[in-house]
């Protein structure tokens, strides 16, 4: 919405102009379009609040449709997608193949920090850090480990604090949805999304052998139950293994290796 409304009075944005521009996001990415509405809604309701605006614009504007995606990667696809991001920008081509690799959300790959990574884990802070750190989804903390694969995506420089994956102009990396899209178009491929290479990591952890629980506990899924709350094992050690043995299977595919003999040395029933 920035760049279209971005420098208009709030009282002077009406519902045409919202409508407008979330039917041009819909036409590729409903979902987003539904996020990018209920976002815009949000900040108007607040600022009903406090007596900037009248009223809420964007109140009532139909939802669109969506459902359930599906899609992950195929193994057979995986080389071809991989190659292929090796002609987009580096910045973001890095950070895709960061999400496949770990199955972090899209959106805490981008506002990865330097300073949250610590002897090899991304540790998130599960609340926001004002204007460096947008918190996690579900406002847990959460730390992920990062394998030998990721090491050698990170650019090459000596900075202790800032966005591993900055855009032009100092920022988190934007614009991952267009990059997918454009790669997809590309190959003639199904539409791909960010999230969909998310739900592909997901999918080769319980391939490869490993219990459901334990993607949940490694994509950071929210966990509302009692034995959550009583279960403070860190699982270190179990979760450094399933990282490292699923890393190894997708780079075994996206270099055409024998993906097959990548198995797990041990296979806890976590």
């Amino acid at each position: 919405m920035l760049p279209k409304l971005g420098k208009l009075s709030a009282p002077n944005i009406t519902r045409d102009d919202i409508k407008k521009l979330v039917a041009k996001i819909a036409e590729s990415a409903p979902i987003m379009a539904n996020q990018v509405l209920a976002s815009t809604s949000a900040v108007f309701s607040w600022a009903t609040r406090e007596g900037i605006v009248t009223s809420n614009p964007a109140r009532l504007i139909d939802r669109y449709a969506t459902k359930d995606r599906e899609r992950i990667l195929a193994e057979s696809e995986v080389p071809t997608f991989w190659s292929a991001l090796d002609d987009i920008d580096p910045v973001r081509a890095a950070a895709l193949k960061v999400i496949l690799l770990t199955g972090q959300r899209p959106g805490e790959v981008a506002n990865m920090r330097r300073e949250h990574i610590v002897d090899g884990w991304w540790q998130m802070p599960g609340e926001p850090v004002a204007d460096i750190w947008p918190g996690t989804k579900n406002g847990s903390s959460h730390r992920v480990w990062l394998c030998d694969q990721f090491r050698s995506l990170m650019p090459n420089d000596d900075a202790k604090v800032g966005f591993v994956f900055a855009g032009p102009r100092g920022g988190p990396v934007s614009r991952l949805n267009d990059a997918m899209r454009d790669i997809c178009r590309k190959l003639g491929i199904e539409r791909t999304t960010p999230h969909d290479l998310r739900r592909t990591f997901g999918s080769t952890v319980t391939g490869q052998g490993f219990e459901r629980r334990a993607m949940d506990r490694l994509l950071n899924h929210a966990d509302s139950s009692v034995g959550s709350i009583y279960d403070r094992h860190q699982y270190a050690k179990e979760d450094q293994r399933i990282m490292t043995t699923v890393a190894d299977r997708i780079m075994a595919l996206a270099e055409g290796r024998d993906a097959d003999n990548i198995v797990a040395l041990e296979r806890p029933a976590s």
